[in-house]
């Protein structure tokens, strides 16, 4: 799980990704951000959601599933939660609109498109414990409050010994719709490999609701699969030596 975090953590802060430093925001200039992490032994997850101001949402996620009972905190009070716990703190660079609701609505513009992507990890220990985890700071053209896949388990993120570890990215409300990470871990469990599985639960996204989504798939095993039905998917992965895989696109 610290494989997952830091990695996550890596990517909020260079700030080239829609995730911490680099999020999206949302319809009136505020920078909202989702994040969620979780572990495949006792099934222990964290999330939080519409948290503003820290450099690492991933890390609030995971304080949330240690410091606390809950899973997912949002809003003011998740940033409360972080400041408590003194994490590191991020200054948006810009300036929240002055905007009436109705305004905001107005400007509403739907996307099916993110400017950059958002970021997620699996990874897979010594001992066969599977972990999961993403960080995302929405949609273009999202409205104040708006909460995408990766704060709920089983949407965005999950994590089974006993399945496998799923991270998906792509348009939340879809991957909501149908719990497009616990389907996947689903399939996995009923002794599907993660190449299968992906593209089975991706095929049903475009088909019943013309959904747009890219999975990590680990198994328990160590068998993975990088699956997606967008154009491009950056992603990668090492196998603990030698140099990482990188590639923009997966068959």
């Amino acid at each position: 799980m610290l494989a997952v975090e830091c990695t996550i953590c890596l990517l909020e802060q260079s700030g080239l990704f829609n995730a911490g430093r680099g999020a999206n925001r949302q319809l009136d200039g505020v920078q909202r951000m989702d994040a969620a992490i979780m572990e495949g032994t006792h099934l222990e997850a964290g999330a939080v959601a519409s948290i503003e101001g820290i450099a690492h949402p991933i890390t609030a996620a995971r304080q949330v599933m240690e410091e606390t009972d809950h899973v997912l905190l949002v809003g003011p009070f998740a940033g409360r939660f972080a400041r408590h716990f003194k994490l590191d703190r991020h200054r948006s660079t810009g300036r929240p609109r002055r905007l009436s609701y109705d305004r905001i609505l107005a400007r509403r513009i739907r996307s099916t498109t993110e400017r950059h992507g958002t970021v997620g990890a699996v990874a897979l220990d010594r001992f066969g414990t599977v972990a999961a985890g993403a960080s995302t700071g929405g949609i273009d053209s999202m409205l104040p409050g708006r909460v995408g896949d990766r704060a709920f388990m089983g949407c965005g993120v999950y994590a089974d010994n006993q399945g496998g570890a799923v991270s998906v990215t792509g348009m939340g409300e879809g991957i909501i719709r149908l719990v497009v990470a616990k389907s996947i871990c689903d399939h996995l469990g009923m002794g599907k490999n993660p190449a299968v599985a992906a593209r089975q639960v991706l095929r049903v996204l475009v088909s019943r609701i013309r959904g747009s989504a890219g999975a990590l798939v680990l198994s328990p095993n160590g068998r993975f699969a990088i699956r997606h039905v967008t154009p491009h998917m950056a992603a990668g992965w090492w196998n603990g030596s030698g140099q990482p895989t990188v590639r923009g696109q997966f068959p």
